[in-house]
């Protein structure tokens, strides 16, 4: 009874993205911009995810997990990314209910996962840097695969409530999606009826989530940053590169979260902006600032590197 009445109330099929641009001359050029940083993201988190796998000193907790950053990253980019070079290059900017369904929950697994496992490489750095005796034992392999299942159910359990709560509304007039992917907020505010509860169960979701986690971050980097005073000047730098490195991303990503689900669905000019960080820029940038600013990965890239180079010499 409840599916008739939804199919009855739901009379759109599909939706229209409306993107970042209706000129096709700009569209010509953030087309070539954004599959230059697609693929770049792709190589690059490939690359380290490869480089993690290929070499034995970095089967550590730390690297574990970012080598579950740089995965999440490629699915993450890869849900919004092709769609929205697509479109760059067609006239008609559409995506079916079923496909739009599919992004949002795609979207919010990823990104939901990723906040979770931000959390969670700043415990693997507190106890690093603050409880360096026990960390192995502390941070086990089972420890490890049990947090990394835990992240990845949580982000399932969160993108199912928020995209189950989303598609249950009737649509049945506008089909306009005020940006260049499916987004809760902005599609939301195409339903046909008051959302201002749902509203609330977003911003009490997802924004309390984005919130809480930036605010453990900080005080869990903070407590690390206390605990590096008093020791050696080599130990202490490179305990600052890599909690510099881990703050730039979560200050990038978390920001985002903050900014589109800490209101209610309104929407602001800067939206699409701060969707093109959160979408195509920060996965770009994640392999960057890990493999530029850090000395183990850089030693093991040139190895992986100089072995291959060997290798065909021979």
């Amino acid at each position: 009874m409840g599916g008739r009445v939804l199919l009855h109330h739901t009379s759109v099929t599909e939706f229209i993205l409306v993107g970042l641009s209706s000129n096709p001359e700009i569209q010509q050029v953030l087309f070539a911009v954004f599959l230059v940083a697609y693929l770049l993201t792709l190589a690059g988190n490939i690359l380290i995810i490869v480089t993690i796998v290929y070499d034995r000193s970095l089967h550590t907790p730390m690297y574990f997990f970012l080598g579950n950053l740089s995965f999440i990253d490629v699915c993450h980019t890869t849900v919004t990314v092709p769609k929205m070079l697509a479109d760059f290059l067609s006239r008609e900017k559409t995506i079916s209910f079923g496909g739009c369904v599919a992004q949002m929950f795609f979207l919010h697994l990823f990104a939901c996962t990723e906040i979770f496992l931000l959390t969670v490489m700043a415990y693997d750095r507190y106890v690093a840097i603050c409880n360096p005796m026990h960390y192995l034992t502390i941070m086990n392999h089972k420890v490890c695969l049990l947090l990394a299942s835990v992240i990845w159910m949580g982000g399932t359990v969160h993108s199912l409530a928020l995209t189950g709560m989303t598609i249950k509304l009737p649509y049945c007039g506008p089909r306009e999606v005020d940006n260049f992917f499916c987004d809760v907020p902005p599609v939301l505010r195409l339903a046909c009826t008051n959302t201002h509860v749902i509203e609330i169960l977003i911003i009490s979701n997802s924004g309390l989530i984005s919130v809480v986690c930036f605010v453990v971050l900080v005080v869990s980097y903070g407590i690390i940053l206390v605990s590096l005073r008093n020791r050696l000047v080599e130990g202490r730098r490179k305990a600052l590169s890599t909690c510099a490195a881990h703050l730039t991303v979560v200050t990038l990503f978390l920001g985002h979260c903050i900014f589109i689900y800490s209101r209610p669905a309104t929407s602001l000019p800067e939206d699409k902006v701060v969707s093109v960080f959160f979408t195509a820029v920060t996965p770009l940038l994640n392999p960057i600032i890990y493999t530029l600013r850090n000395e183990d990965m850089k030693r093991a890239l040139n190895k992986l590197f100089g072995r291959k180079v060997n290798t065909e010499k021979e």
